[in-house]
């Protein structure tokens, strides 16, 4: 069994010998002297617990523990003192002591106790935290809306590989939910109530990304001038989201691979080996394959990246979620900017439906906005929506078929099933030209003739 790791800074000898004794059948046991060696054993290593003295040389412990609580995963802190005022007492709560103890009455026997009873705290505040969090979010799966078969087969795929931890690659379109995906596999894993570290790929330079996934040492290079503790660390025990992954240049590629391959990582300008408990889930709108291809994208960090791969449908060839998430966009933003908006009218609905919608879910939320605010009534009109929509698809083109909504409510599965009937008997029954209409492929076109019992047609 792994012990827990404690660091003991006090700088008289006697007290730091007696204390790691007493404590290092329990406890893996650092020890310092002042507050320089403390941070960098506190930036080289990561510690379950820190027991420090109030006097210490240069600076005191409680600017110690200010410094401690702001690491990535920051340990139980308790403060030690000969000086044993309530007012000090108070103070260092104040600033982030889990608990204080007088040195002058302290019995190992009650310390040892404090500590444990420190570590319980925090752990079962983490575990309430992470448990909110997931009450909150459900089960992973509430931001991701749609009936479609398309989103259906993505969300079973989620619910069956979320539990395990093999590596995820999410492929998709911009603005197709890459990241919600992401999202639902971490909070649906074992691994919910532990950090979920998110890494824009694409945002920074292959330098800077390198030194931001793994950490740095002090000088590694220009501009170092303290050691960086990085994203794999800092998802220790948790979900690594790499977004963007086809951006990554061929150094990072090497070192994720080892990483994907080992479980091993270096810091930049470090020669130690780490190992760090993390899944990777990576997502990318670029053909990675493709990228194989020219070369710019190793095959064998392909294949380590896709041991399970999930495609996001774009918005066009998943028409029937349309009206669900319109409608769920709407009520949001009602919400949030305070507007009586409450719904569509069939024109509006009919177009939000027609248009092929190039820019996927993220191009309906943020038109669906813009409709909330300048709406003039309860009910977004036509005239609410931006060009493109409103003169059919405009410079990106789309399906020729229209289909007349009643006024009367109808359902998402009704108004798909008569566009693909109409679209059929507009084709003659000729099913790539109907497809063609529609503005989805002959694949989805079949498989919606299924859903809706129309394989006869």
């Amino acid at each position: 069994m792994i012990k827990p790791t404690l660091l003991i800074v006090d700088d008289e000898k006697p007290t730091r010998d007696g204390l790691r004794a007493a404590l290092e059948d329990r406890y893996d046991v650092y020890v310092a002297d002042d507050v320089p060696s403390a941070v960098d054993l506190l930036e080289r290593e990561q510690f379950d617990v820190l027991l420090t003295d109030f006097r210490l040389p240069t600076e005191d412990g409680m600017k110690l523990i200010v410094r401690a609580k702001s690491l990535a995963k920051p340990p139980v802190s308790i403060l030690m003192t000969a000086y044993g005022s309530e007012d000090v007492a108070v103070e260092a709560m104040k600033q982030g002591a889990d608990d204080y103890i007088a040195k002058g009455r302290m019995q190992i026997d009650e310390l040892e106790m404090r500590i444990g009873r420190a570590i319980r705290r925090q752990k079962l505040e983490t575990e309430n935290e992470a448990l909110n969090q997931r009450l909150d979010k459900r089960f992973g799966l509430e931001n991701i809306i749609g009936e479609s078969v398309e989103i259906h087969r993505v969300l079973e795929l989620v619910r069956q590989v979320a539990p395990t931890h093999v590596t995820v690659l999410i492929q998709g379109e911009s603005g197709t939910g890459k990241e919600l995906i992401a999202k639902a596999l971490h909070q649906l894993s074992p691994r919910a109530r532990q950090p979920m570290v998110t890494v824009h790929c694409a945002a920074l330079a292959p330098t800077l990304l390198e030194s931001e996934l793994f950490g740095h040492e002090k000088g590694a290079f220009t501009g170092a001038h303290e050691r960086r503790i990085g994203r794999f660390e800092q998802a220790q025990g948790g979900t690594l989201f790499l977004d963007e992954i086809g951006e990554i240049d061929a150094t990072v590629q090497v070192k994720l691979l080892r990483f994907l391959s080992e479980r091993t990582f270096e810091r930049v300008g470090s020669g130690k080996t780490m190992v760090a408990d993390v899944r990777v889930v990576a997502a990318t709108n670029k053909n990675l394959a493709e990228l194989v291809k020219e070369g710019t994208f190793r095959e064998d960090l392909y294949f380590r990246l896709r041991v399970v791969p999930v495609w996001m449908p774009p918005l066009r060839d998943r028409s029937a979620d349309v009206p669900l998430l319109a409608r769920a966009f709407l009520k949001q933003f009602a919400r949030e900017h305070g507007r009586p908006v409450r719904e569509f009218s069939p024109e509006a609905l009919r177009a939000l439906m027609d248009y092929r919608w190039p820019g996927n879910v993220r191009e309906l939320r943020s038109d669906v906005e813009r409709a909330v605010v300048l709406a003039q009534s309860e009910r977004i009109e036509l005239s609410d929506l931006s060009p493109n929509i409103r003169e059919g698809l405009g410079e990106f083109g789309g399906p020729s078929v229209k289909l007349d909504l009643p006024e009367t409510a109808l359902t998402v599965k009704d108004a798909e099933k008569q566009l693909v009937v109409r679209a059929l008997e507009e084709a003659n029954g000729n099913r790539t030209l109907a497809a063609k209409k529609i503005g989805i492929s002959r694949r989805t076109l079949h498989r919606k003739l299924h859903a809706y019992h129309l394989e006869g047609n």
